[in-house]
């Protein structure tokens, strides 16, 4: 059994090859366009660099997708499968060029389908097919005498009218609704649907506060997405069961989505402030309808309208054409297709649990804000910077923006395979990174890797000190744990100068090593005496070496960093509740280490409780005694299942005390 996948570079044309490498036999051979091969070989880690995956020169716009003759005669009888997703999505492109690639482009897939006489031709649709119908749309459902609001609508209506009645090969289609980000790894190819709006969330979150409510913007009435990585995994069931030919299927979120609830859940994320009024429902009425929206758009898209929307929208990175499609005018039932996947162990995955982690995605590798800095790029573009803990969180986050703004990351962790993946990130996006593993507490495995990187890396500009480990737990509870204490000291502190002694002959000349410290080494929170001690110990040995390797152009910054949302924080409960930074705000602090070269870098409650200590201390003390008997030990100190409940005064607490370990 063979396939043959046009679009396979794609957004999820890329993530159906993943399904059929990893749950199907039989080669995969993918259109690329003559000249475009790089791109495909770019994706092949992937696929685990699988040699079933093979190119086929074509191009969409010519007969037959352009694919040579000797190929299709020699493959003929032998494709099961055909693959269609390669198409426009550009609400901007003229009528012709959605005519050539989308009605035009499926005209050419079914030729070759036909010539191949492939077993079954499946292509990937859109509601979009369902253009302004209002009301309830089956599956079953297709011409139904629905406008379309743009030329894109149009021709994937059009696309599919002509497999229905062109194909002389059976026929599944498939269509989704608006298709956003990996539920798993947040992964997004470009800004569309709620996307256009994460500029402006994010300038909520850092210009106001987190309590602040703030009234719904107009036409936010209903929408329908789903994650990639469903719509890939349901192709892939629904394209192997038996018994489905010529039958449409939409892969579509089967409960209506408020937008406003959408972008609640990404506030939620953000951590911005919220999105939700306190007001009577009826405010709904207050809102544009529809009709209104289009009408809205089409001021905005041309004359003194247009300027306007641009000094306004267009600055939040709104583009004025996406107003008429903010909300559907359609209600999908597909229970049909959900009878389909009913034993094929495809769900869709609640959008509420992976919100976060599409948030997180985006502003570590998207934020337009990102390419906008240039003194970063400056700082960083061809520069060596060695990043521990870079399988995950801020490490993670680290090296990915230093690889946009030019930088070479030299990741380090533990285990290998996520490396890997973070290398083939980069990669894909036309950056260099290199992998070493180590475990970085141990003493004589750092020395392996050090000397290593010190042989194969002629300079190392930049050395970020960020694995760490935490531990969340009174003294009480600790008297017979003593070995917490040395696992803390063991990686954060010998473990870290083992490293920065190992690489001082790269570092010499300029080097700048920057520790992520804890904001707990200024505030002295309770029930982190292991933790704080450690990286108490690391400011203290870099402040004293500071002034010895001054003269070797070496030097240090200390980050006292709040609370970050990342894994290690995971096992206390109740921070899911409190005010955190996310990985991305921790690398932007790293990145500003590393341009500035600061020797401390803190945070606005670090520096208070640092004098409060200085001027007070018995007040602090009684303020922190407080503190401990407010914020228990958690489950995972304890020992026991039980949840962690948040009280109003803890949360108030940590809203006042913002960033700091309790």
């Amino acid at each position: 059994m063979s396939y043959f996948v046009t679009g396979a570079t794609g957004f999820i044309g890329r993530r159906l090859v993943t399904e059929l490498v990893n749950n199907r036999r039989g080669t995969i051979w993918v259109l690329v366009r003559p000249g475009s091969e790089a791109k495909l070989e770019k994706f092949r880690y992937r696929w685990n660099n699988t040699t079933r995956v093979k190119a086929v020169p074509g191009q969409l716009t010519e007969e037959g997708l352009g694919v040579d003759p000797k190929w299709v005669a020699e493959n003929k009888g032998k494709i099961k499968h055909f693959f269609h997703l390669a198409a426009s999505y550009d609400m901007t492109a003229t009528k012709e060029q959605n005519d050539a690639l989308n009605t035009g482009g499926t005209t050419h897939a079914l030729e070759l389908a036909d010539a191949l006489d492939a077993g079954c031709f499946h292509f990937t649709s859109s509601i979009a097919a369902s253009g302004e119908y209002t009301g309830t749309y089956s599956d079953d459902m297709f011409d139904v005498g629905q406008k379309f609001a743009s030329d894109y609508h149009r021709t994937k209506f059009e696309s599919e009218k002509i497999v229905r009645e062109w194909s002389k090969t059976p026929w599944r289609v498939y269509r989704p609704s608006l298709v956003i980000g990996d539920s798993e790894t947040g992964e997004i190819d470009k800004i569309d649907g709620p996307y256009y709006f994460f500029s402006l969330i994010k300038r909520m979150r850092d210009y106001l506060p987190g309590w602040l409510p703030s009234v719904p913007a107009p036409g936010f009435t209903m929408t329908n997405v789903v994650p990639v990585d469903y719509v890939a995994k349901a192709v892939d069931a629904l394209a192997h069961k038996p018994g489905l030919d010529n039958r449409a299927f939409q892969l579509v979120n089967p409960t209506p989505q408020r937008n406003l609830d959408v972008l609640q859940a990404f506030c939620e994320a953000a951590k911005s402030p919220s999105l939700r009024v306190a007001a009577d429902g009826r405010i709904g009425d207050l809102l544009p309808t529809r009709a209104i929206q289009v009408a809205l758009a089409k001021v905005t898209s041309r004359g003194p309208g247009e300027v306007v929307a641009n000094q306004t929208l267009g600055r939040l990175g709104i583009p004025p054409e996406v107003l008429a499609h903010i909300s559907l005018p359609t209600t999908y039932d597909n229970s049909a297709t959900l009878e389909a996947l009913e034993d094929t162990g495809v769900e869709l995955p609640d959008f509420r649990t992976y919100a976060a982690t599409l948030w997180d995605y985006w502003e570590q590798n998207l934020d337009p804000d990102i390419k906008a800095d240039k003194a970063s790029t400056k700082a960083l573009k061809g520069k060596t910077v060695v990043i521990t803990g870079a399988s995950s969180g801020i490490g993670k986050a680290t090296a990915l923006r230093v690889a946009i703004h030019g930088g070479i990351p030299i990741l380090v962790a533990r285990g290998k395979e996520k490396l890997e993946q973070t290398k083939g990130d980069i990669e894909a996006m036309g950056g260099e990174a290199h992998v070493y593993t180590c475990d970085l507490s141990d003493l004589e495995d750092i020395d392996r890797m050090a000397a290593a990187i010190v042989k194969d890396h002629e300079h190392v500009d930049f050395l970020v000190n960020n694995a760490g480990r935490s531990i969340r737990r009174s003294l009480r509870l600790s008297m017979d744990r003593f070995h917490d204490f040395e696992r803390t000291m063991q990686l954060n502190y010998f473990g870290a100068i083992r490293l920065i002694m190992g690489l001082m002959p790269a570092l010499t000349g300029g080097g700048h090593v920057v520790n992520i410290s804890s904001v707990g080494v200024q505030t002295n929170p309770p029930r982190f005496a292991a933790y704080v001690a450690s990286k108490a110990a690391l400011d203290a040995w870099s402040r004293v070496v500071s002034s010895e390797v001054l003269g070797d152009g070496i030097t240090f910054t200390s980050i006292h960093m709040p609370l970050v949302r990342t894994p290690m924080i995971a096992p206390t409960k109740m921070y899911k509740k409190f005010p955190t930074i996310s990985s991305s705000q921790a690398a932007d602090l790293v990145l500003k280490s590393m341009r500035d070269r600061p020797t401390e870098l803190n945070t606005l409650a670090g520096t208070a409780g640092e004098i409060t200590h200085a001027i007070a201390p018995s007040v602090a003390f009684r303020v922190l005694h407080q503190a401990y008997k407010m914020f228990p030990d958690s489950a995972a100190a304890r020992g026991d299942q039980a949840a962690d409940d948040v009280t109003t005064q803890q949360k108030a607490l940590a809203n006042i005390l913002r960033g700091v370990h309790w």
